[in-house]
């Protein structure tokens, strides 16, 4: 009789251990995948299709941006920088991100610029006056092609106001934060770079060609001190969204992205 209890007895806490690690099992599978799917890759361009891009403020893909031979590619001739008078940026309009890893492949022509908005909102004259900027231009050859020195005058620049600064370089968090010459590769015009861009609350970095070149807490006092001090001093709403749109700039340059993707944080 006591041996039929302590049987009886047994099975049942066997099954209650199986069912208990089959429930841990079950929470366990669910939170992975939970996780696998927030960390996926969504790709912004399909290679074939400008699908989900349109112009910054408006319905429709500007004239000149067009896909190609599995690029997103800006076909326009190349425009002085003192004729500019701002461009046909574009937007991915389909969804706004907030923290995210960003994979863009890029190339420009001699003397070219363009670059990356994030956090973007529409409703401005122009993404530059409200988002981020992860710089693209041709470090070497812009500033002999282009006349800076009005542009940088006006920025209080009287050093060699003709040079490109460290600040407008490629990499950098454009007028923010200047990314680091140590180890820093830009390949030559023509020839493909990759950029990262990762942001969190507690951090942002950009990277070029494998090498981080820039990292910063945003919003922190530092932040503000900057913002608060240069080029967007004047500009009460730039950087301060939390969330927005991820955004390709036209600066009068032709410009080829290519392996457009993201993944939320």
């Amino acid at each position: 009789m006591k041996k039929t209890t302590f049987s009886i007895l047994f099975i049942f806490v066997a099954l209650a251990l199986s069912c208990k690690t089959e429930k841990k099992q079950t929470t366990e599978e669910q939170t992975t995948t939970e996780e696998s799917s927030k960390g996926e890759w969504i790709t912004l361009f399909d290679g074939t299709t400008t699908k989900g891009w349109r112009a910054y403020n408006g319905k429709e893909l500007p004239p000149g941006w067009i896909a190609k031979d599995g690029e997103l590619q800006f076909d326009t001739e190349l425009g002085k920088e003192q004729d500019y008078t701002g461009g046909t940026d574009i937007i991915y309009g389909a969804e706004e991100f907030d923290n995210f890893v960003l994979y863009v492949e890029w190339k420009l022509p001699k003397g070219g610029n363009s670059g990356i908005f994030y956090h973007l909102k529409e409703g401005y004259n122009s993404p530059p006056e409200v988002s981020p900027e992860y710089q693209l231009i041709d470090d070497k050859n812009y500033a002999s092609i282009h006349d800076l020195t009005d542009y940088n005058l006006s920025l209080g620049y009287t050093d060699k106001p003709e040079e490109l600064k460290p600040l407008q370089q490629t990499a950098s968090d454009y007028a923010m934060h200047a990314a680091n010459p140590e180890g820093k590769i830009l390949n030559p015009v023509g020839e493909w770079n990759t950029t990262k861009i990762i942001f969190t609350t507690e951090q942002v970095e950009h990277w070029l060609n494998g090498k981080k070149v820039v990292s910063f807490v945003p919003w922190d006092e530092a932040w503000y001190a900057k913002k608060n001090s240069d080029k967007w001093k004047n500009s009460e709403d730039y950087g301060k969204f939390k969330t927005g749109y991820i955004g390709f700039q036209d600066h009068s340059s032709p410009i080829w992205f290519r392996n457009i993707k993201i993944k939320k944080l």
